[in-house]
């Protein structure tokens, strides 16, 4: 059976650094990392997913200031919420919770976030130089996703890495962060022939293309680390991975679970890319 990768009590020792870290910062530099998180509409998962940004920052001794606007906000309002949040010298942290409504151009919205507040990483200023291996900020979950490899003891140079999934925010910047440390890697998708030949090949596999337990035991390399990153409620409430956990364990030699992973990473990445952000502020940083 594989060895489950525990996300919750990475995530906690990640938190316990920067509450630390936080707290000499106040005291001798007098300064509050501040996050703002500006979410449209109800979306219930995005909600919740807010909820525990903002505990987390009351965790770590962060200032904290969520913007909740309506469905049919109009897309120059949001505009005028970040160029004022980019001018606040009080906020370190600008997030924008993803997906916005269709009536708001996402491209225009992420470009208007100050590249050293982008703390999500998806400014294309961040994305361009994530290629070169600098990045101001990197995304949070690819971010967690090197965390969680490296604080297990798992090595990515010199391993073939197969990515189920190639978007923005996930797929993309994985490869590129895998890349610079060596890894062979390959990008699946949709379209990709023969998925479970590829699969099969990954001595460390990430999946993450929202479909419930889609990659079976018979898809995985005996020995293989798998990394889920996926969050899926079937019809019964309960919530998966895009994992069949109990068929990949008994093949894999590492898991992470869902949920229990990826997820707590996710928040203590973007807590940490705040934390960076506030000391980039600082005068003859």
């Amino acid at each position: 059976m594989a060895v489950v990768i525990d996300g919750n009590a990475i995530a906690r020792s990640i938190r316990e650094d920067i509450r630390e870290k936080t707290s000499v910062l106040k005291m001798e530099r007098r300064i509050t990392p501040g996050l703002a998180v500006i979410l449209v509409g109800s979306n219930p998962a995005s909600e919740i997913y807010v909820g525990r940004k903002k505990k987390a920052c009351e965790e770590v001794g962060f200032l904290s200031r969520d913007y909740l606007l309506p469905e049919d906000v109009d897309e120059k309002t949001l505009i005028n919420i970040i160029d004022e949040l980019n001018e606040d010298p009080d906020i370190h942290g600008i997030l924008v919770q993803l997906p916005l409504p269709g009536h708001i151009r996402t491209s225009e919205v992420l470009q208007r976030i100050d590249p050293q507040k982008d703390v999500d990483g998806f400014h294309p200023l961040n994305m361009g130089l994530l290629l070169t291996g600098k990045p101001l900020h990197t995304p949070c979950t690819p971010k967690g996703i090197m965390e969680l490899l490296d604080r297990t003891g798992i090595s990515v140079e010199g391993k073939e890495a197969v990515i189920v999934g190639r978007s923005n925010i996930v797929g993309k910047p994985t490869a590129i962060l895998l890349l610079n440390r060596n890894a062979t890697v390959t990008i699946c998708h949709t379209r990709t022939r023969d998925l479970p030949s590829l699969t099969r090949r990954a001595d460390i596999l990430i999946v993450a293309v929202g479909r419930a337990e889609m990659i079976k035991g018979n898809m995985v390399k005996e020995g293989a680390v798998v990394i889920d990153v996926g969050v899926n409620r079937l019809p019964n409430g309960k919530v998966v991975g895009d994992v069949d956990f109990q068929e990949v364990s008994c093949h894999a030699a590492y898991i992470t679970p869902v949920p229990g992973g990826v997820g707590p990473m996710t928040i203590a990445m973007l807590l940490d890319n705040t934390l960076n952000a506030a000391v980039r502020s600082l005068p003859g940083a």
